[in-house]
């Protein structure tokens, strides 16, 4: 095998073997946080390197602030340790030991005495809190960190075969699955998407349609969304049949009844249903391998009206300023679920011209990390 050289990229390869030379150098290491100049970029770099190495610790912290109700617990008022102590089940010292890690992640804050403060609810708490989303995927983490446990191991096996997998398995092979399993990842998607649903919503004008069809919409939190935002919009669901059953539900609690059909099925080998102008498929495209995911494309083209539209919303790779939430994040969560992976846009786009579909086009949302969304026309 034949070894590269950084001449063969050009200037940039150059450039980066240059810069890795200097960092790698003992004497600009030494050099680097004496200099005035260099001093500040320095501890930056030290800070943001010794997060890297500390991560797995800090989302440890989340985790249990999430699990022992802490930033519940401090939503209302301030509290002493002691009475935080005792309203979390933990001794003194472990409580004590929670809280500084919490402050120093700004999850929680000490007001009042110095010596003895009480404990505030700190803006990073307020926003997890404020968002149960995310507090319900803090919760199920421990089912990733399981199947984090060794990620070398993870990746030779290439996905799938742990914890991760086992709570998405019933999606997989229809039937496998208790409704426990069910009803938890069910609950879990249910609770993470209405800030997905609200950006959807905002970037595309669905009240130009008569009948939107949600392919894999779960519970139907998304479908509830939009139906109260475009009153006159007739509302459908395909999903598996248990899954089925929990959106019928939802629907009739938030008087839906009448306008939301639900489509039992399982689109890996049934046909979609026919006579809508638009379909959505929300976080659902990157819970698939390539080979299905296409298939789905094809099954939603030949589904559709003509002129009609597929909206496409979900966290993406390549998007700018949250690189390491899709390929860092989602890369390593998708693997361990054991199907999907995340896309960028243009890989999307690929897929959705393969299919058949024209125009497609990238819509703005207010917050890319969570969602980016896609519009192509049948």
């Amino acid at each position: 095998m034949q070894l590269s050289s950084p001449s063969d990229f050009g200037w940039r390869g150059a450039w980066i073997a240059w810069r890795n030379r200097i960092l790698l150098n003992p004497r600009f290491q030494r050099f680097a946080p004496r200099f005035a100049l260099t001093r500040p970029v320095a501890r930056a770099r030290a800070r943001a390197l010794f997060d890297l190495v500390a991560g797995f610790t800090y989302s440890q912290i989340v985790a249990a602030c999430v699990e022992t109700r802490l930033l519940e617990l401090l939503a209302d008022a301030p509290r002493d340790a002691d009475t935080i102590a005792a309203r979390t089940h933990l001794p003194a010292a472990g409580a004590l030991c929670l809280l500084r890690g919490a402050a120093a992640l700004r999850l929680v804050e000490p007001v009042g005495h110095a010596a003895n403060p009480h404990w505030a609810l700190g803006r990073a708490g307020a926003d997890l809190l404020g968002n149960r989303g995310i507090a319900e995927m803090v919760a199920h983490h421990h089912l990733l960190y399981a199947d984090l446990a060794d990620p070398v191991a993870l990746l030779r096996r290439g996905g799938g075969g742990g914890a991760l997998s086992a709570l998405w398995g019933y999606a997989e092979t229809p039937g496998s699955g208790d409704g426990a399993a069910v009803a938890a990842y069910s609950a879990l998607m249910a609770a993470s998407q209405p800030l997905v649903a609200a950006q959807t919503i905002d970037a595309y004008r669905f009240a130009r349609h008569r009948r939107l069809l949600d392919v894999g919409g779960g519970e139907g939190a998304f479908l509830a969304a939009v139906g109260a935002r475009v009153p006159v919009l007739e509302l459908g669901l395909f999903d598996l049949p248990p899954v089925c059953e929990r959106a019928q539900a939802r629907f009739a609690q938030y008087g839906l009844a009448a306008r939301a059909h639900v489509h039992p099925g399982n689109f890996m080998v049934d046909a979609l249903p026919q006579g809508y102008d638009v379909i959505s498929l929300v976080r659902v495209l990157h819970d698939h391998d390539d080979n299905p995911a296409q298939a789905l494309l094809c099954a939603i083209h030949s589904a559709l009206l003509p002129g009609g539209r597929l909206v496409i919303s979900e966290p993406m790779a390549q998007t700018p300023g949250a690189e390491p939430a899709g390929a860092a994040y989602f890369g390593l969560y998708l693997l361990a679920m054991g199907s999907g992976r995340p896309r960028s846009p243009a890989e999307i786009t690929a897929m959705l011209k393969s299919a058949g579909f024209s125009q497609v086009r990238t819509l703005g949302t207010a917050i890319p990390l969570t969602a980016r969304v896609i519009v192509a026309t049948r």
